[in-house]
């Protein structure tokens, strides 16, 4: 199921960061397409891609260690500039264009409540807290991560305790290719229970495993715990009542509820 837009939400102002996220994302994508001369496409790589993932992706061992993998290219920053950097590469175009989607459809609705700059700091702390539960589940792997899949995953978490009763489109292909609507609850829930179930399947073998389950788990609950601590905090109830459309005038930490 791949979501490509929500039906009941009215921006008050452009997402710039949002778009800019996903613009970063593509020019990094454009250059992996260039040094693999195109064969990322098909799932392929070439030795340039390969350097490149080693460099700058995510390796967990390097960060247990404190130091980068002998014999492997070394990232010519911190290892743990790359908790950040990972977030904007990606190992294929069904993972670029996937995840790219689901930030299209979500991400900017966050934004719109959170307000530009929170929205952006929302987003990186939900990709390192994704990267670092990775990490804690396989501290020696050698493995490189890449992805936005983490941080997009909290805000998939914010989403469904912001907007639970969204109507959002989902492409939908089993045999056949059809469009159906549902709310967000049930696309995020159903999204989150596959997660966990394969991460389930995946524990102590997540090293040989190509999706990183534990990163979507970790962010998803990240950017849900930061919008249930918000409304206990302001003592608002945790799950929000259900509108047709949310209230324009509802803002995120602007001193204004959030329904």
């Amino acid at each position: 199921m791949l979501p490509f837009s929500d039906a009941d939400t009215h921006h008050r102002s452009f997402p710039v960061v949002n778009v800019s996220l996903i613009g970063i994302c593509g020019l990094v994508f454009l250059y992996e397409l260039a040094i693999s001369r195109f064969a990322i496409i098909g799932g392929g790589g070439s030795r340039a891609l390969t350097e490149f993932f080693f460099t700058w992706g995510f390796i967990p061992v390097e960060l247990t260690r404190g130091e980068a993998l002998t014999g492997v290219i070394e990232t010519p920053a911190p290892t743990w500039t790359t908790i950040f950097s990972s977030l904007f590469m990606h190992g294929g175009l069904m993972h670029f264009a996937g995840n790219m989607m689901f930030l299209w459809v979500f991400g900017d609705n966050i934004e719109d409540r959170m307000g530009h700059v929170k929205y952006l700091v929302f987003y990186l702390a939900a990709g390192v807290v994704a990267t670092l539960s990775h990490w804690l589940i396989d501290p020696g792997s050698g493995v490189p991560l890449i992805g936005a899949s983490g941080a997009i995953a909290g805000v998939l978490g914010a989403y469904l305790f912001t907007y639970p009763h969204n109507r959002v489109k989902v492409l939908v292909i089993f045999f056949l290719i059809t469009v159906i609507q549902m709310r967000a609850m049930w696309l995020l829930g159903i999204w989150f229970g596959w997660n966990l179930f394969q991460a389930a399947l995946s524990f102590g073998i997540s090293d040989q495993v190509s999706t990183a389950f534990f990163a979507h788990i970790g962010g998803f609950v990240f950017g849900a715990g930061v919008i249930i601590l918000y409304r206990l905090a302001t003592r608002q109830p945790i799950w929000p009542p259900r509108y047709s459309i949310a209230p324009p005038s509802s803002q995120f930490w602007r001193g204004r509820p959030l329904d």
